[in-house]
């Protein structure tokens, strides 16, 4: 009962608001226009305040849902991150992978079957390319999860924009090459203008890496570490071929079903060589939310960036995911009592700005 009052108090609420934007912008077009002396009314020219306002109503509803499925992806990773470092105590990381797959199918499937979503699809080769990147990024943010406080451990795995950057820089300099190595004239004049912000902003990203680190962290951190950064190298290859399924136009269901199933293949392989833990009784039931709670997670992921339809809902899209951090450091506090020392939260300060700034100037071009 309560949750009803308190649902239906939220969309309340955003009701009023977007009733207050739509007056808003009525408002300078009707009853603020000048008065001639007759007591007509003469029509205004839309003012700078009315049309920002007109368009802050049209983009209102679709800022809005990305933003409540990214924040509610960020914070559901967030609470799966806290179960999956009380499955570490059981389980190693090839296992959790197998196991979260496993339940996540069986979630899927019956989404999909209460959607009426076929799970058939057209394009094997590209779910295939996201589930091995997907899958590789998982098994190395869940290796740091056991191994580090939370919130370091979702800062590495919410480095994708600083990475992509730094593929986009990558791109960038292999196009410079080439053109350089045309004989015509018009092709030095096609040279676009190297990114040096953009390059700074990654290096002020790895400034915060490396403050993060610190020389005082324990070794067996280091390994972690590593592991943390390599999951976040393949989240973002993860998120760009999100995106891609998406403008192909597959479901967020289907996107989600068969990277459950390639979690479950995947691992089941690495458990072959890893080896498999004695049945720890009751604890196993840990298991059960990182499965249930990584398939919303995705869901909600997967259509955040399905329904950033150009590159200014993505930027908003995109930098939404660094709420995550936030949400993991309380739970880590709360359930491990676990805490970042000052210059950790300063590393991770300048991680996220390194982030955003990079994700504004990729949508910039």
């Amino acid at each position: 009962m309560g949750r009803a009052v308190g649902g239906n108090a939220s969309r309340g609420k955003s009701n009023v608001l977007a009733y207050a934007i739509q007056f808003l912008a009525r408002v300078p077009a009707t009853a603020l226009g000048r008065t001639q002396p007759g007591g007509m009314r003469q029509k205004q020219k839309p003012t700078l305040f009315s049309s920002s306002a007109a368009a802050l109503v049209r983009l209102y509803p679709v800022i809005y849902m990305q933003a409540l499925w990214m924040v509610a992806a960020a914070f559901v990773f967030a609470v799966m991150s806290v179960c999956v470092k009380f499955a570490s105590q059981d389980f190693n990381a090839a296992e959790i992978v197998f196991y979260r797959g496993l339940v996540s199918m069986v979630a899927l499937w019956w989404l999909a079957r209460h959607q009426g979503i076929s799970l058939a699809t057209r394009y094997p080769r590209e779910h295939a390319w996201r589930s091995f990147v997907g899958v590789t990024s998982m098994g190395a943010w869940f290796y740091s999860i056991g191994h580090l406080p939370l919130a370091t451990a979702a800062t590495f795995n919410s480095m994708s924009s600083i990475w992509m950057a730094v593929f986009l820089i990558g791109q960038g300099l292999l196009l410079r090459h080439q053109l350089r190595r045309q004989p015509e004239s018009h092709a030095l004049r096609a040279l676009p203008p190297f990114p040096w912000s953009l390059v700074a902003t990654v290096a002020l990203g790895f400034v915060g890496v490396i403050l993060v680190l610190r020389p005082s962290a324990a070794p067996q951190e280091f390994v972690a570490s590593a592991g943390g950064l390599i999951g976040g190298v393949f989240a973002a290859m993860a998120y760009m071929q999100v995106a891609t399924l998406s403008r192909m136009g597959e479901p967020e269901a289907r996107v989600v079903f068969y990277f459950a199933l390639g979690s479950a293949v995947a691992g089941a392989l690495a458990m072959c060589f890893t080896g498999v833990s004695a049945w720890p009784g009751w604890r196993a039931l840990w298991l059960l939310p990182v499965g249930v709670l990584a398939a919303v997670a995705q869901v909600c992921m997967t259509a955040a960036y399905a329904s950033a339809s150009n590159s200014r809902n993505t930027l908003v899209v995109a930098n939404l995911q660094y709420s995550g951090i936030v949400f993991a450091a309380l739970l880590s506090l709360a359930m491990f009592g676990e805490s970042v020392p000052l210059i950790g939260w300063a590393g991770i300060a300048l991680i996220v700005a390194s982030g955003a700034l990079a994700t504004a100037l990729r949508s910039r071009g």
